[in-house]
């Protein structure tokens, strides 16, 4: 049975934290599915497709790394694609209790899923999403925080004062 895990997310943008734990779950599953979800509690900064084209020029050196998007239940892509396992990442306690409560209701709506937490390195514990684009919106150099492809997306996709263009 082909070990496959599911790693979702809005990575809105991709960081190097999240690009760690892909590149770790690439070692022990044959393969990972990143998924770009719609978070309808999140405002998007980056568009869909920018994303996407992040991750996929990011991970392009691991040759069981797939990329998509899912607008719905994380379970339902999960069982979409027939992962096993929905892996999650922790800085944080606060991390913690966030990503307990999502996988109580994981397993609520699939009990043969299993969840997976994966501590961030020490390093990475600091980085998130949020402090990437607030950094970058004030004009600051995020290129020790995302991969290089996602540091010339956001470049790209953006005017002279660090406002995304949709």
């Amino acid at each position: 049975m082909k070990r496959i895990a599911l790693y979702p997310g809005s990575f809105d943008p991709l960081t190097v934290g999240h690009l760690d734990l892909i590149e770790r779950l690439s070692r022990l599953y044959d393969q990972v599915v990143v998924g770009v979800l719609h978070n309808p509690d999140k405002r998007g900064f980056l568009p869909v497709e920018a994303r996407l084209r992040g991750i996929r020029e990011s991970t392009a050196q691991l040759g069981n790394v797939t990329v998509c998007a899912h607008d719905g239940a994380t379970v339902e892509l999960a069982r979409r694609v027939g992962a096993q396992v929905i892996a999650r990442g922790l800085r944080s306690v606060t991390d913690f209790e966030y990503e307990s409560a999502l996988a109580a209701g994981y397993h609520y709506m699939e009990p043969e899923i299993e969840t997976l937490f994966f501590p961030a390195r020490p390093e990475h514990g600091g980085v998130s999403s949020s402090l990437v684009r607030n950094i970058f919106a004030l004009g600051g150099d995020v290129s020790m925080l995302v991969p290089p492809a996602v540091a010339y997306t956001l470049q790209e996709s953006s005017s002279p004062k660090g406002e995304v263009q949709s």
